[in-house]
């Protein structure tokens, strides 16, 4: 068996299901290979910005031990990104992780200090606050990654960070298998070089 690759998608209440669920559906794609997604966050419960609720499967600090760590966005994350004593759980290495963001997630990848110099993707909605956090946002770009830290905008854009976390951690023929197996019938060819095209110039994949 593989050794295991432990994914926390931190999901606070008010989180954007397509953030959370589309990385947590092709990430689990690849469970023969080792991956193990799971909704990481404070409580037992979260409500998403649409009402639905979901159990927690992870505790917050379960992130701290997780090989990748995607942030999705949501309807409180500027609170949340104010919220020291939340925010103060988390002890993140990209040395030794995989650290992702999506829309206004990359807020909290700025409050814990992880983008460093390094330019980000967002949502037009959350591109002030991240300018007033003085983090210089790409505006033309869904998806950039300097090293282990990723971030995307958009919300589909979610599976851009999906394949980069399996082709960096699982290496392109699986990456390429598993999003096949994801892709709409008859554009399988054409969708999945789009995501490889868009994450392969980011980094090295897997052996």
């Amino acid at each position: 068996m593989p050794a295991a690759t432990r994914i926390a998608i931190l999901t606070f209440d008010g989180f954007n299901e397509i953030d959370s669920f589309v990385a947590l559906g092709l990430l689990g794609r690849l469970r023969a290979q080792g991956f193990a997604p799971e909704l990481c966050g404070p409580g037992t419960m979260a409500t998403s910005m649409n009402g639905v609720q979901v159990q927690i499967q992870r505790p917050l600090e379960w992130a701290n031990e997780a090989e990748v760590v995607l942030f999705g966005s949501g309807l409180y994350t500027r609170a949340i990104a104010e919220n020291s004593a939340l925010l103060d759980r988390l002890q993140l290495d990209p040395v030794k992780q995989l650290i992702g963001a999506q829309c206004s997630g990359a807020l909290l990848l700025a409050r814990l200090g992880l983008l460093g110099s390094s330019p980000a993707c967002t949502d037009s909605v959350s591109k002030p606050f991240l300018i007033q956090a003085g983090v210089r946002v790409l505006d033309e770009e869904a998806f950039h990654a300097q090293g282990p830290v990723a971030t995307a905008g958009g919300c589909l854009a979610a599976q851009y960070l999906a394949a980069w976390v399996m082709y960096v951690k699982a290496g392109e023929t699986a990456a390429r298998e598993a999003l096949w197996r994801s892709a709409p019938v008859g554009e399988q060819a054409a969708y999945v070089e789009r995501l490889l095209g868009k994450v392969r110039r980011f980094g090295p994949a897997s052996a």
